[in-house]
């Protein structure tokens, strides 16, 4: 018994059979044509074409879709510079044919309105501009790009501009630029800090000595109190006043002597210790008192006598 002549037709009608059925995915539209023409366009779902006649032609993704273009321009101020735009772009649902059918590449076309608007952009612009105002170029880009584009059936969602890079060289020097500018403000931040304290210690030093001075005075008043109350014990057991002041200069003078000898990390210091040593400090600064009024009266005589003379 031999194999059936009209097996392999069954199964070449099967075949056949089994290719009239496609699967589209979601969010993808398929182009079928028949005989080379335009026949329908397919959306997601199990789909049915005719065998031998029709075929896929292609297929578009509904998705949106990003492109990344880099544009090599010049500033203003002449510094060649890199932007990197980012476009995102759907094709639209209703207008899958012109899409399919009116452009062989759209990413080439797309390419070269970003091209042609950063380059007109750009130029106008200074290089600190240019990162200012990135998003006025995006802007310009997108406003370009869906005049264009929504002839050919894609939409242009949002286009940004991702980066921005300057030549080195140029990169080195805003570095430069910029590491002067924060050490010239650390300058100042430093100078005004060395000021307040400068101010500040001489404020604490100007306080340290009103206070000094006046304890110094206080001390002085006291000392001076002291000496004028014990005249005056001296004087009520038959001591007269010029007595009464040799006999404290002398016994300041020996606990003096006490001060510095008790003091052992002291330098040698020569003073007169004898008994007779009081009683010359004594002499010497009644004549200097005396003197000193003299002087006075004699001043203030010549100064009625020129005033008389007006």
């Amino acid at each position: 018994m031999g194999f059936p002549f009209y097996i392999p037709f069954i199964v070449l009608g099967l075949l056949i059979f089994i290719s009239a059925f496609f699967i589209v995915k979601q969010q993808t539209a398929v182009i079928i044509e028949r005989f080379g023409k335009f026949q329908s366009i397919r959306h997601s779902g199990l789909q049915i074409k005719i065998p031998l006649v029709d075929r896929v032609a292609g297929r578009l993704s509904l998705k949106i879709q990003q492109l990344d273009v880099i544009v090599e321009t010049k500033t203003l101020d002449d510094v060649f510079v890199r932007l990197k735009v980012s476009v995102q772009y759907k094709v639209i649902r209703d207008k899958v044919y012109d899409a399919f059918y009116k452009l062989d590449y759209p990413h080439d076309q797309i390419t070269s309105y970003v091209f042609d608007v950063v380059r007109a952009e750009v130029p106008k612009m200074k290089l600190d501009d240019v990162f200012v105002k990135k998003d006025d170029i995006a802007i310009a880009v997108k406003a370009e790009l869906n005049e264009a584009m929504l002839n050919y059936g894609y939409d242009i969602i949002k286009t940004l501009v991702t980066d921005i890079d300057p030549d080195a060289q140029v990169k080195a020097a805003m570095n430069r630029i910029n590491a002067s500018e924060r050490e010239k403000v650390a300058a100042q931040y430093e100078g005004d800090a060395q000021r307040i304290l400068i101010v500040e210690k001489a404020k604490a030093e100007a306080e340290s000595k009103r206070l000094q001075g006046q304890g110094i005075a206080d001390q002085r008043r006291e000392i001076a109190r002291g000496l004028e109350e014990s005249v005056e014990v001296l004087n009520k057991v038959g001591i007269n006043s010029q007595e009464a002041s040799a006999l404290i200069v002398v016994t300041q003078h020996y606990d003096t002597l006490q001060a510095i000898g008790e003091e052992t990390n002291s330098n040698l210091i020569l003073l007169p210790n004898s008994p007779q040593a009081g009683s010359d400090m004594l002499n010497n600064m009644v004549a200097s008192f005396t003197a000193s009024n003299q002087i006075g009266e004699a001043m203030k005589e010549a100064r009625n006598k020129k005033n008389n003379k007006e």
